[in-house]
C-alpha cells in the first residue's frame, strides 16, 4: 500500500480475502470449441491442475440460455487460479503478498495467452481487491467501526449514539470516475463472509460467524485497451486501489495490521 505521504507499506496482518485481475476481449470462439492444450503446456508448471466447467448464462431478449466453457488452471496448493473463457482471462489468488508478485504471476500466462490466441485488443481491464476486516483477528474487539474506517465509508455507523448490534444491515455502495479512463465500484460495510477455500482436493465454502467489515474495490478501465497498454493500465488501476484503501482506513487500523514500511 502507498500512503498519502508516498510511503510504501505491506501488512503482516493483511485482511485480504481475494484479489482478482480480469481482462475481457472480443469473443474468440476457438477457446469454447476445443481444449486449450497449447495454453496449458505453457502454464502447468505453476498451475498443474485443470478443471473445465460449463456454465449457463442468463437468457437475454427472449433468446435461449447460452452456455460457456470456463477453463480453470489451478495452483498445486489450490490458492491461485487462472480462468479462461471465450470472452475473458483472469487470475485470482487468496494468498496475495504484493502487487509486484501478483503482476509477475500474471505476466507469463498473459503473454502466452496473447501469443496463442492473438486477441485484437481488450474491452475491459479490471482489478478487484476484496478485504474482510476482522476485529477479532486484529485484537480490536473493543473498537467501533468508526475507530477503524473513515466516515465516508460508514453511513449511519459513524454515529456514536448508534448501537452497532442493533444495525442488521448498513453499507455504502458507489460508482465513480477516477480519471478520464478508470472507474471504481466500491462496496463497504459489515457482513458475514462465505469464504471459498481452495485445496488440492477441491473448493470448500466456509460460513464465518464473525461480522467483518467488507471493503470490496472493483477498479477498471472500459473501452478499447490495446495489447501494448495493458501493463501500464494495470499499474494505474493498482495505484488507484492503493489510494482508495489508504484513504479508507484510520491510523488505528493501519497500526493494528502491523504495517511494515518498504
Amino acid at each position: 500500500m502507498k500512503s498519502a505521504e508516498g510511503k510504501h507499506f505491506i501488512y503482516e496482518k493483511a485482511q485480504l480475502i481475494e484479489v482478482i485481475c480480469q481482462l475481457r476481449f472480443p469473443t474468440i470462439l476457438s477457446i469454447d470449441t476445443r481444449e486449450p492444450a497449447d495454453f496449458q503446456d505453457t502454464v502447468r508448471v505453476n498451475f498443474p491442475r485443470y478443471v473445465c466447467q460449463t456454465e449457463k448464462l442468463p437468457a437475454q431478449g427472449g433468446a435461449e440460455p447460452q452456455s460457456v466453457r470456463n477453463h480453470n488452471f489451478i495452483s498445486e496448493d489450490g490458492a491461485s487460479k487462472l480462468s479462461m473463457t471465450k470472452n475473458f482471462i483472469a487470475l485470482s489468488t487468496m494468498r496475495y503478498s504484493s502487487w509486484e508478485d501478483f503482476a509477475h504471476a500474471l505476466d507469463e500466462p498473459l503473454g502466452q495467452f496473447i501469443r496463442i490466441y492473438r486477441p485484437a485488443y481488450f474491452e475491459r481491464v479490471g482489478l478487484r481487491y476484496i478485504n474482510g476486516f476482522s476485529r477479532k483477528s486484529l485484537e480490536l474487539e473493543n473498537c467501533r467501526w468508526n475507530d477503524l474506517f473513515q466516515p465516508q465509508y460508514l453511513s449511519i455507523l459513524d454515529d456514536d449514539s448508534i448501537d452497532e448490534k442493533n444495525v442488521s444491515k448498513c453499507s455504502v455502495d458507489l460508482e465513480m470516475k477516477l480519471d478520464s479512463r478508470a472507474t471504481a465500484k466500491i462496496h463497504a460495510g459489515p457482513g458475514l463472509v462465505k469464504r471459498s477455500v481452495r485445496t488440492p482436493n477441491g473448493v470448500q465454502t466456509i460460513q464465518e460467524q464473525e461480522s467483518r467489515f467488507i471493503l470490496d474495490q472493483d477498479i477498471y478501465m472500459a473501452g478499447k485497451v490495446s495489447l501494448g497498454e495493458v501493463t501500464d493500465a494495470l499499474a494505474q488501476l493498482h495505484g488507484h486501489a492503493d489510494r482508495i484503501f489508504s484513504d479508507a482506513i484510520t491510523d488505528v487500523l493501519h497500526e493494528a495490521m502491523e504495517a511494515v514500511e518498504l
